[in-house]
């Protein structure tokens, strides 16, 4: 048996205070709050997921917010930068709008691209890039229209402690195309139009720490529950531990550390975000899994408050009151 992945569906990192990350990834970036829930395993900090207008796996990236905790160093065994499509066109938008908001940032080029790279407010690293492929993504947040909006992943570049080890992983056993090599850096492409390209560093660069600022694990995709059990099979015969199947309420999950020491997570494209509150509404109140349903009173006073705003109305009020 030989399997292949789509490419991405979501990438999960730490950040610190929740209301600079609401800022940041809505404000800024205008991408949809699809859902505000808490971490299965730790229900005192939120998981807060971001993506297109439907949630869409391969736009869709989430966070732990832990306000106060330690900064994290990104290095091996770490997704070492997260890359978002734009439409073609759009970077002259973005640079004005990061600009906009002081987040400094850097042009540079690889494979015969354009990157714009800069850093969210709590170290994690990011970068644009223009593609043609993939559907627009429609939702509209401040200045930010469907013309220049993010549509989603265009990537990611990996950092190992064994490069090799895990070059052979993303051809061998994802199934991802090995496209071509530059300067320090080898290009896999996957099946899907979006969160498709992953970048691989072959030389490391020092062990990374887990912390703010860090990326926890990348997720790959699985067509359905069924797809996923096959998966299973088919990493643990290629000789990596993985776990059993998890309930994460809006995909199914199993996880497995590479040989690079990179945490990759299966999960399940369906059932999506809108099967416990409608796509209308997706993202506007704390969806809780059931099991901790009777604590909402306790949770929500442990859970700092945040609200999705617009920052061009904050800029705005600002320079009033100057």
């Amino acid at each position: 048996m030989s399997k292949k992945t789509m490419g991405i569906h979501h990438i999960t990192a730490i950040v610190g205070h929740p209301q600079e990350n609401v800022d940041f990834y809505a404000g800024v970036l205008g991408l949809r709050l699809v859902k505000q829930t808490v971490n299965f395993d730790d229900p005192g900090t939120y998981h807060l997921y971001f993506g297109n207008e439907g949630g869409k796996p391969g736009t869709i990236i989430t966070f732990f917010p832990w306000a106060g905790a330690r900064q994290g160093i990104i290095g091996d065994g770490q997704v070492g930068v997260t890359s978002y499509v734009v439409p073609n066109g759009a970077l002259e938008f973005w640079k004005k709008r990061l600009e906009k908001f002081n987040v400094s940032y850097t042009v540079m080029e690889r494979f015969g691209e354009q990157y714009l790279e800069f850093d969210d407010p709590h170290g994690l690293h990011l970068e644009i890039v223009e593609r043609e492929a993939a559907e627009v993504n429609n939702w509209i947040f401040g200045e930010v229209t469907p013309e220049v909006a993010i549509k989603g992943f265009g990537g990611a570049t990996l950092l190992s402690t064994q490069p090799y080890k895990t070059a052979e992983l993303l051809e061998k056993v994802m199934g991802l195309e090995l496209v071509g090599k530059e300067g320090d850096f080898a290009r896999f492409n996957s099946t899907a139009e979006i969160g498709n390209i992953i970048d691989l560093k072959l030389t490391p660069i020092g062990r990374g720490q887990m912390g703010v600022g860090t990326v926890h694990h990348i997720a790959w995709r699985a067509i359905d529950d069924a797809d996923q059990l096959d998966w299973q099979k088919y990493v643990a015969a290629n000789g990596y531990g993985v776990t059993p199947v998890k309930d994460r309420n809006y995909f199914n999950a199993i996880y497995f550390r590479e040989h690079g020491e990179i945490l990759f997570e299966i999960a399940t494209d369906p059932p999506g975000f809108a099967h416990d509150e409608s796509q209308e509404t997706m993202g506007e109140k704390l969806m809780l899994p059931t099991q901790y349903e009777s604590q909402r009173g306790q949770i929500e006073q442990v859970l700092l408050p945040f609200e999705v705003r617009e920052l061009e109305n904050t800029l705005k009020k600002e320079k009033e009151n100057q």
